[in-house]
């Protein structure tokens, strides 16, 4: 069992996104749902779906591709249980040229780097997709 539950999460993405899978599910959370939220806002997942079965919550995330190829290409876990990583609002760098987004936690939620800047605000800074 780990004791990271985003590093699963980001990990079960990137090991659906690795062998093509139309979708991934994993067990629901609110943090893991506000993520799953701003990957589809930003476009990098088709869409996303929290379920019951069998009195347990799920998040099906339905993984997007173009012509074959992920949207996502890398999907990074930045800050760990063991070494927190935090930013303040003006710290916060595009990630790749600005092909991609930082996730972080504030204490207005989680936010992407965009809106985090917008509202100027800093936090812990979860991870990258690109």
């Amino acid at each position: 069992m780990s004791m990271d539950p985003i590093a699963d999460f980001l990990t079960i993405i990137r090991n659906g996104v690795m062998v093509a899978k139309p979708f991934v599910v994993i067990n629901y959370s609110k943090m893991k749902n506000s993520i799953s939220q701003i990957l589809k806002n930003e476009g990098f997942i088709r869409d996303f779906q929290a379920y019951d079965k069998d009195g347990k919550k799920f998040l099906k995330l339905v993984l997007k591709y173009v012509d074959g190829e992920s949207v996502i290409h890398e999907i990074t876990r930045i800050s760990t249980p063991g070494r927190r990583k935090y930013v303040g609002c003006k710290e916060i760098r595009p990630v790749v040229g600005n092909l991609g987004i930082s996730i972080i936690t504030t204490n207005q939620g989680v936010l992407s780097q965009k809106q985090a800047k917008k509202s100027t605000v800093g936090g812990e800074l979860l991870c990258t997709v690109w």
